[in-house]
Parts: structure tokens; C-alpha cells; sequence
């Protein structure tokens, strides 16, 4: 019986086959967590949803900032870029089971002590602020309000956190950091202009995971979200994003890292 955390699979459905199978997933024992952008660059965008849903209690996942985007184009004002490849959820026949089925996810997963979610925690916060801004969030997602939740979301700012923030500011920060965020300041602030590796912060910005005074340094975070990483040897800090996405010729893999013994296991895509 294992646990298979798995990075950004953006709608790659059938690297995801081949990973399930060299990991010889079996749904009578192991439980598999998806760190969030299942959807969205792939070309089975819809395949991989439903395969995801389908998995009921075999599965759990976090919301990603594509995932979220698709909920956006689905539900809010937002309109489909010439980039996104989920045409095939909004047309489906059960796109509105598939839409309701990610309105019910986390942003963040409290396992075995450790922190699942898809880009990272802001430096300054604790575990319960983490929990209580995400289950916040989550609250409203649920509603039957959310499309006008949702259409409230979109937005840089507010860049720094702040414990009097209105409640939409709030939600938004946190929806900022834990799925788009990759550089900030130790205060939290963020910055969204850089995506390449963590050696390529801009002044006065690091890496989140790399603030001296990191609130969460003794607890594990697993996360997908920054492709863009080297190898990372970050006490507890586990980024799974492997760029899938960007093809076999680019060296990209998807990949799954089994909980109990921090084992990787990955195949090219």
C-alpha cells in the first residue's frame, strides 16, 4: 500500500498511463495525490479530468492556477486564450459534473503531517494562517455564488500580506501564493514577472522556499507549479513539476514521488 504524489500533469493523459503503470498503481491499495494542473497545454486535457474524477476515493487533488483557470473560462467572465486546450471540457457532455468535481477541491493538503499544494507558502505564514486562508477560499468555491467569487480573484494585488486585509483581498493573496507563487520577498510579497530558475530571483526577491526565516522549515511541502527548478536539495522542500508538458525533445518527464520512502519515479513525455 503507497502513497504517489504526482506533479503537474496539464492534461498529458497518456504519460500519465505510463507512469501509473512503471509505478504498478494498483486502486485496491495506493491512493494518488495530484499536485494541481491536471489540465490545460496537453492535448487530453478532458481524458485526464475525467480519469481523475473517476478515481473517487483512490485520488485526491489540489487546485492549480490552470485548473482554476478553466473554472474561470467555465463559470466566470474569463475567455479561453488560443494557448488553452480544454475546448474538450467546455464542450463536453458532462462539463458540468467535471466543473462541480474541481469546485470541490482543496487548495491545500494537510498529509501525514505534510503540506500538499501547487506553488508554495508564503515565507511569513504558519501552517494555521496556511489551513485558514485555504479552507476560506475553498468555502467560497462551494457556494452557489462562485462564479462571482471567482470573477473576483483575477489580480495582481494586493503583492503583500496583511492581517487586515477585506476578505476578497485575502482570498485573493491566497489564491496568488498558493498557486502562482514562485518568487517573494521574506514578508510575503509577491512577484510574478519571473518564472525561470531559482537562481534568477530579482533583487530583494527569493525563492519562497529559500528565506532564512521560513516559518514552515521542519515540515514537508510538496509542490509542481515551477518547471523551471534545478535539482533542489532544500531540507523538506519537494517541487514536482517536471515539465511534462514541454515534450520528450526538452528532456521533460512527469513524475511521482512515493510518500513513504521519498522514492522518484518518472517517465519521459
Amino acid at each position: 500500500m503507497s502513497d504517489y504524489l504526482i506533479g503537474d500533469i496539464q492534461g498529458c493523459f497518456d504519460s500519465l498511463q505510463k507512469l501509473l503503470k512503471k509505478v504498478a498503481f494498483s486502486s485496491d491499495k495506493d491512493q494518488l495525490f495530484f499536485l494541481g494542473d491536471v489540465v490545460n497545454r496537453g492535448n487530453k486535457s478532458l481524458e485526464t479530468l475525467r480519469f481523475i474524477k473517476d478515481l473517487s476515493e483512490n485520488a485526491q487533488m489540489v487546485l492549480g492556477n490552470h485548473d482554476f483557470h478553466l473554472l474561470a473560462c467555465a463559470l466566470g467572465d474569463k475567455t479561453p486564450s488560443n494557448q488553452d486546450t480544454f475546448s474538450d471540457i467546455l464542450n463536453a457532455k458532462d462539463k458540468v459534473a467535471l466543473i462541480d468535481f474541481l469546485l470541490q477541491q482543496p487548495l491545500v493538503i494537510e498529509h501525514k503531517n505534510a503540506l500538499l499544494l501547487h506553488a508554495g507558502v508564503p515565507p511569513n505564514w504558519d501552517k494555521n494562517t496556511l489551513l485558514s486562508q485555504s479552507f476560506t477560499v475553498e468555502k467560497h468555491l462551494k457556494k452557489s455564488d462562485a462564479e462571482g467569487f471567482i470573477n473576483q480573484m483575477y489580480g495582481n494585488s494586493p503583492h503583500t500580506w496583511h492581517l487586515d486585509l477585506e476578505e476578497m483581498e485575502a482570498c485573493r493573496y491566497t489564491i496568488n501564493a498558493c498557486m502562482r507563487m514562485r518568487f517573494c520577498r521574506a514578508d510575503g510579497t509577491l512577484e510574478f514577472e519571473h518564472k525561470m530558475g531559482e537562481n534568477t530571483a530579482p533583487i530583494g526577491f527569493k525563492a519562497w522556499f529559500l528565506h532564512e526565516h521560513r516559518i514552515l522549515t521542519n515540515t514537508d511541502i510538496f509542490f509542481g507549479h515551477w518547471s523551471t527548478l534545478s535539482a533542489i536539495n532544500t531540507p523538506h522542500i519537494y517541487p514536482m513539476d517536471h515539465g511534462c508538458v514541454w515534450g520528450q525533445a526538452l528532456g521533460a518527464q512527469l513524475s511521482a514521488i512515493r510518500f513513504e520512502d521519498r522514492q522518484v519515479f518518472s517517465v519521459g513525455c
